[in-house]
């Protein structure tokens, strides 16, 4: 079971249902928690990832397990608690710092890739002494493929970014995992790039309906654009492996190749090497600079542009699948009453809308998150309109040519792109504004 996708379905759990009612007290329940935790008595076991070609072991998850035989030995309650009393960080540390001991004394190859599960907060908390020196042996040693649940990314994609990128200058490759549990990952893949897609257990159980076809064609679409790999999880039978196959799953994992278990004593020489996607980078370019290296300008005015904003901002009401929808408004005043009235519809329809504008708060409204401009930010000077789903793109830059005119004659440099390539790339320095300049990410 993943660690991952568990404490984040039982951190909304209530306090006071931990246990079964003839399982232990609240009381004993902390203090067995905390005899787990103190003790080190967190260990990994280790499931096989298959290339569903060749049916070779290429690489190993590692999953959590509690001490045998106690009421924690499952990973269910362990995590429950853990979110439940605040202390998921510490428990995903234990966890980490349990994979990679375990892989490193069982002298794992550096040519095979290791999967572990992280909680992005996790990544911004500072961890004991003892986690830095077994982060820093396994980044030598091991090939670490850090897995990322879909879930996390509508909480703060903006700090899941900044955690990818610190990652990735560690050589780290990201996965993106339970792909297909929810749509939110469909519309933010592009923008995070990872290097392994893997697709939810239930997209490879389940029945291939309409909506397991749009997750299907948005993975493939995906892959193909960047080179990442997909993995099919929940292989069990040889129906399961033939649906995989037919969905482009390249590598595999589930009970029909192997259950989680200890390393093996010995490793076979495996001929896949992950890709590395190459993924946007933070630049300190606006939008409209990054389109107009790639686009010509035209010239227009304000009442031009409100039009074809609106255009693009009514594709989000129009789209079945699901998008992000970013916008830039100069200064805050300009987000009105209207304006956040339209804002908040579209929003409704989006599973991710910012805002960006000087003065802008933090939360403007329900559901919008805000990006406030410093007075000497260049984006300040921009209008910007972001549209991204899964298989729609569409951007809207421009910038104000700073003339005569204070209403609708007023005259901005533009570019309007539908080129998905294109619009990812220029939407990279609004997500980037919603990240701190330096962000604590303990890896």
């Amino acid at each position: 079971m993943k660690i991952q996708t568990l404490a984040t379905e039982l951190a909304v759990a209530v306090r006071g249902s931990i246990m079964a009612v003839d399982g232990p007290s609240e009381a004993s329940a902390d203090a067995a928690f905390d005899a787990v935790l103190a003790d080190g008595r967190i260990h990994a076991v280790y499931q096989p990832i298959i290339a569903l070609g060749s049916g070779q072991t290429v690489g190993y998850e590692a999953l959590a397990r509690g001490p045998a035989g106690s009421v924690f030995a499952g990973p269910e309650l362990l995590f429950r608690h853990a979110a439940q009393t605040g202390r998921l960080a510490e428990l995903d540390r234990a966890c980490g710092l349990a994979a990679f001991r375990g892989a490193l004394a069982a002298g794992l190859p550096r040519r095979v890739p290791l999967f572990v599960n992280v909680e992005p907060t996790t990544l911004r908390t500072a961890p004991p002494q003892e986690v830095l020196e077994a982060h820093e042996a396994a980044l030598a040693r091991l090939q670490i493929v850090v897995e990322l649940t879909e879930r996390s990314l509508s909480a703060d994609p903006a700090a899941l970014l900044s955690a990818i990128m610190a990652l990735r200058r560690r050589s780290v490759r990201i996965a993106l995992d339970d792909v297909g549990a929810d749509p939110t990952s469909l519309a933010m893949m592009p923008l995070l790039s990872p290097d392994v897609i893997k697709l939810d257990r239930s997209i490879v159980q389940g029945p291939v309906t309409p909506a397991v076809s749009a997750v299907v064609n948005a993975v493939l679409a995906e892959a193909e654009r960047t080179g990442a790999a997909v993995l099919a999880e929940g292989i069990e039978t040889p129906h399961h492996l033939a649906i995989a196959r037919s969905m482009g799953a390249t590598l595999g994992q589930g009970w029909l190749f192997g259950r989680p278990g200890p390393l093996p004593g010995t490793f076979v020489t495996a001929d896949l090497v992950l890709a590395q996607v190459d993924a946007p980078t933070a630049t300190a370019d606006t939008p409209f600079a990054v389109a107009r290296k790639h686009r010509p300008v035209i010239r227009t005015t304000k009442q031009m542009l409100k039009c074809l904003s609106r255009h693009l901002e009514n594709k989000c009401l129009q789209l079945t699948e699901s998008t992000v929808l970013m916008a830039t408004f100069q200064h805050v005043r300009n987000f009105d009453d209207p304006a956040r009235r339209r804002y908040r519809r579209l929003a409704a329809e989006c599973v991710f809308t910012a805002v960006f504008a000087q003065g802008m708060p933090a939360l403007p409204t329900a559901g919008i998150r805000g990006g406030p401009l410093r007075p000497d930010d260049p984006l300040r000077n921009e209008w910007t309109v972001v549209v991204l789903g899964a298989h729609f793109a569409g951007g809207l830059f421009a910038q104000d040519r700073g003339g005569p005119g204070e209403h609708d004659d007023r005259e901005f440099d533009f570019v309007l792109t539908y080129d998905r390539d294109l619009v990812i790339e220029a939407a990279q320095p609004l997500l980037h504004r919603l990240v701190p300049a330096e962000p604590d990410t303990y890896w």
